[in-house]
């Protein structure tokens, strides 16, 4: 049997979760049992999320245990089989961590069948998984866009923000993105075509959010916070939706209960805005029609997306520390085998 190799949480960090953070182990994979399968991962997204769940605090899952797996989703490939569910070399989604292999019961709610119809291994853990999921719902549901409207998105270029401002100009609104430097920046407006991109690291954000936003913002799809939603918050229109899918710029505080969050923000406002936050759970019957969806615009070539790559288990800490700091450009997948077959 092959030798898994997976990453433990070894402490709780204060700020930015050094290495010390982590442990990788290696382990003998057992032999499936009655109803599980055997699973070779190929690749695991990391996402903004990680981080909370190292945290010792309440929130809407359980945090991570000292000891327990790091939390992710991955895509793999059904390796062996004892379930009627699944058949060897079905692809397949899991949400079980940072691991090379898996074994686990074929009914897991945390699996789901990947249709490569609808986009590569890769693509199921971004724009046709569940940051363009996050995107399709966040938007939809939460955000309840009207052709017309204006809507701007922090975190423009990154794999749940493009895909929001590309579904909002599908729906017909005038959509601003908000990026970290003008390379990114540049491709958000000329390859995504949003209709403006701002750059918050060259500064004066709110006189150019101002400029690029003359009616005001309808629908602010909040990825960031701090100094990003300080600028937005007085343009929001009356009427004004705020879907909060996260706000990374916190999520290395030393102590984030002390942090002015977006809630904060909003409900200083005269006029406090309709907002709420969301975890893509919610809508977990309808993922498939999302996929199928999602999946559709790419092909057609309206929903464009970028992936961005790393190598091995061994580097996922520091490419996660990355993700947290926006170095990322695009979706970040780390490659854990070689070959998706």
């Amino acid at each position: 049997m092959p030798i898994n190799k997976r990453v433990l949480l070894a402490k709780r960090p204060v700020g930015e979760p050094g290495d010390e953070c982590f442990t990788i182990e290696e382990v003998e994979v057992g032999e499936p049992g009655d109803n599980e399968i055997l699973i070779k991962v190929c690749w695991l997204s990391l996402d903004p999320y990680m981080r909370g769940r190292m945290n010792d605090t309440k929130s809407y899952v359980e945090p991570l245990q000292i000891g327990d797996v790091m939390t992710g989703e991955s895509t793999g490939i059904v390796m062996q089989s004892n379930s009627n569910k699944w058949q060897v070399g079905d692809r397949i989604a899991a949400h079980l961590g940072w691991q090379s292999y898996i074994v686990v019961d074929g009914d897991d709610a945390r699996l789901m069948k990947v249709d490569l119809n609808n986009g590569s291994l890769s693509a199921h853990l971004g724009v046709v998984g569940m940051p363009g999921r996050t995107a399709y719902f966040g938007l939809q549901e939460v955000g309840k866009p009207e052709a017309g409207e204006t809507l701007v998105v922090a975190a423009a270029s990154g794999a749940v923000g493009s895909a929001v401002g590309q579904i909002a100009k599908i729906l017909g609104l005038r959509t601003v993105g908000i990026a970290g430097g003008a390379e990114k920046c540049r491709y958000v407006k000329e390859e995504l075509q949003f209709d403006d991109c701002l750059d918050y690291k060259s500064g004066n954000l709110a006189e150019k959010l101002a400029t690029a936003c003359p009616d005001g913002i309808d629908i602010y799809f909040e990825n960031v916070g701090g100094d990003v939603t300080r600028a937005v918050a007085p343009l929001l229109n009356t009427g004004a939706r705020v879907p909060i899918c996260g706000y990374i710029s916190n999520y290395n505080d030393e102590d984030i209960s002390k942090a002015e969050t977006p809630f904060h923000i909003l409900e200083k406002l005269e006029t406090v805005p309709e907002h709420r936050f969301f975890v893509v759970y919610e809508w977990q019957d309808r993922y498939e029609e999302a996929t199928i969806q999602l999946g559709e615009w790419v092909k057609d070539g309206r929903l464009k997306y970028r992936e961005c790559f790393g190598e091995g288990l061994d580097n996922a800490p520091e490419l996660f520390r990355g993700l947290l700091k926006g170095k990322n450009f695009g979706k970040q997948l780390v490659r854990i085998a070689d070959k998706e077959a």
